[in-house]
């Protein structure tokens, strides 16, 4: 693979976790929120949304990576 193309690919694999991680964030509310303020506002539920956020920014990370460098080895 091409070293500008390997360059290209690597830098959209890293924004990419971070812009889902930022959607994923915004929208957990939504989803597991239970629309219970007392609940939004606890400790375990902030750190199930961190949890989570970055879980799902590291999967795809990982995977993102992965397949650059798994592309460039030849």
């Amino acid at each position: 693979m091409d070293n500008t193309l390997t360059v290209i690919l690597g830098i959209v694999a890293m924004i990419l976790p971070l812009v889902v991680g930022r959607l994923v964030w915004k929208r957990f509310d939504q989803y597991f929120g239970r629309n219970d303020e007392a609940y939004m506002d606890s400790l375990e539920y902030f750190l199930k949304k961190i949890g989570f956020t970055i879980l799902v920014a590291f999967v795809l990370l990982w995977i993102g990576i992965s397949l650059v460098f798994n592309g460039s080895a030849s």
